[in-house]
């Protein structure tokens, strides 16, 4: 995302940097229905344990839950259908290339609004073991330690 860009974001995957190395990520497109436009545009989405995989061609989103807009009330969507990602076919076919080796996911890291228009920005991921995980946080608190005694506050 560019600095001069209008952006608002409306929910973020938090875990997915700890749980995944990322590899590359890319911005997509959301085709979603009137009322999960509008429930997104209040904030009531969750992308814990969703994922994206291409079928037939088309890269869908798995798992992602946007609440029911209650003021539909017999109009809603399914929270938690699967939802078409806008790619380009030369991106979907390397980024299916790339899901066929061994350990490679796509993981959405975020779903935002870029001048109206849902985006998700989507990650070529692999999976970290738990020893990298621990090693991600030693890491971590060192820098948060160094950081501290540049500061002068070494207490």
């Amino acid at each position: 995302m560019k600095k001069g860009d209008n952006v608002k974001i409306v929910v973020q995957n938090r875990k997915a940097r700890h749980e995944y190395f990322i590899e590359e990520t890319i911005e997509a497109g959301i085709a979603l229905i009137g009322t999960e436009v509008k429930s997104l545009r209040m904030g009531r989405a969750s992308l814990q344990d969703s994922y994206a995989e291409v079928v037939g061609g088309e890269v869908f989103l798995r798992n992602a839950h946007i609440d029911q807009y209650e003021p539909a009330s017999r109009f809603n969507h399914d929270p938690l259908r699967p939802r078409r990602l806008l790619l380009h076919k030369s991106e979907i076919r390397r980024l299916a290339s790339r899901v066929a080796e061994r350990g490679y996911t796509l993981i959405p890291l975020s779903i935002y609004f870029r001048d109206g228009k849902a985006k998700v920005d989507l990650a070529l991921a692999r999976g970290k073991k738990s020893y990298d995980k621990r090693e991600a946080i030693r890491d971590r608190d060192v820098r948060r330690e160094m950081e501290r005694i540049a500061r002068g506050k070494n207490f």
